[in-house]
């Protein structure tokens, strides 16, 4: 269906996926998603972490038995069951959804670098040179937007090791009692969790563009548990660092944790730190307008470019009126809330309708 009209040439091998998911995943949440899973399940809150964990490759299963169904992606999925019109329709919202990520993506990021480290810079002026260069790449097509979130990966992987002081100064014990909250309290912070394993659905964006995509199933698999395995150890570590009341003050404990990183020529490694997570955000703004200018032009049949026109300038002009934290975390939350309705309530309702579909086309 959808996959036979991709020319080889622009398709990608399978162990790619494992880029774009990691990508994806591990951008401007880990920054400050401790205090968050925190709030409910204190420091048994890495319980949470895995159970969310695992929780995605189920959702991952789905993704990639939706998209051999219908051979394609998202929109081939919703044609699949509702027609034409029917699926475009509901393939439409979509567009709206990665617009409005790489949006807050994008925002919370100034606003990390407003707060950190220059507050009087421009909104306007940082996003128009970002967006600028965003839509260089994501022109020179799929698989430059690929190579970028190569090098978003493994050039600030260093970044990691970086933490490594903390150790000395943690206490293991801060973790003890184990398993010391509800059930409730745990799901609640796997609530929280999944928001930050957000980025992963991408899969059924891009999945025509696979070459032999049954062989990139081991390495979404992987992508996935190399992601949780980042924000668990991440999580261990601000929780045997900073005591819960100490947590709870941090909007971004894993930029104060760099506070204590030193070396002989620069004395706030957190400016080198965030510096480098430009380079680590750039691909998932640039994965999202791809997937929204991509979206345009299969619903309304126009050129890709004009689609990536389209969302730049929006993003460009909508951004100017989250002045104030509260309209950042407000527009975080509403992403938040829309990823895990997307990822946990309409995916498993679109496995469920192609499957039905499938048998009612059968007969």
């Amino acid at each position: 269906m959808q996959e036979h009209t991709i020319p080889e040439r622009l398709k990608i091998s399978p162990f790619l996926v494992l880029h774009m998911i990691m990508s994806m995943q591990i951008g401007i949440g880990i920054l400050g998603y401790q205090r968050e899973i925190a709030k409910y399940a204190g420091y048994d809150a890495w319980i949470s972490i895995l159970f969310a964990g695992a929780c995605i490759h189920i959702i991952l299963w789905m993704i990639y038995k939706i998209a051999e169904t219908v051979n394609g992606d998202l929109v081939s999925a919703h044609i699949y069951i509702a027609g034409n019109f029917g699926g475009k329709l509901l393939s439409f919202p979509f567009i709206l959804y990665f617009t409005v990520y790489a949006l807050s993506i994008l925002r919370s990021f100034i606003e990390i670098v407003q707060v950190w480290m220059f507050p009087e810079m421009s909104v306007f002026w940082f996003t128009f040179a970002f967006m600028l260069l965003s839509m260089y790449i994501v022109f020179g097509g799929f698989r430059t937007v690929v190579g970028i979130t190569v090098f978003g990966l493994l050039l600030p992987a260093y970044l990691y090791f970086t933490f490594t002081p903390n150790v000395q100064f943690s206490n293991i014990n801060n973790l003890l009692p184990i398993w010391d909250h509800s059930v409730k309290d745990l799901l609640l912070s796997a609530y929280k969790m999944s928001l930050s394993y957000a980025g992963f659905e991408i899969v059924l964006f891009f999945y025509p563009f696979i070459k032999n995509p049954k062989q990139s199933k081991k390495w979404g698999h992987l992508a996935l548990l190399s992601t949780t395995f980042v924000y668990f150890s991440f999580a261990i570590l601000s929780f045997a660092y900073f005591s819960e009341e100490q947590l709870a003050k941090e909007v971004w404990p894993t930029l104060t944790m760099w506070k204590i990183f030193k070396l002989s020529f620069v004395e706030r490694f957190e400016y080198v730190g965030i510096a480098n997570w430009n380079l680590i955000i750039l691909p998932n703004v640039c994965i999202a307008i791809w997937v929204a200018s991509r979206l345009i032009k299969r619903i309304f049949n126009i050129k890709q470019k004009k689609g990536i026109y389209f969302i730049v300038i929006v993003n460009l002009i909508v951004i100017n009126f989250f002045d104030s934290r509260e309209k950042i975390k407000m527009l975080e939350d509403f992403t938040s809330k829309m990823s895990f309705g997307f990822i946990f309530f309409y995916i498993p309702l679109l496995f469920i309708a192609t499957l039905i579909t499938k048998k009612v086309k059968k007969k």
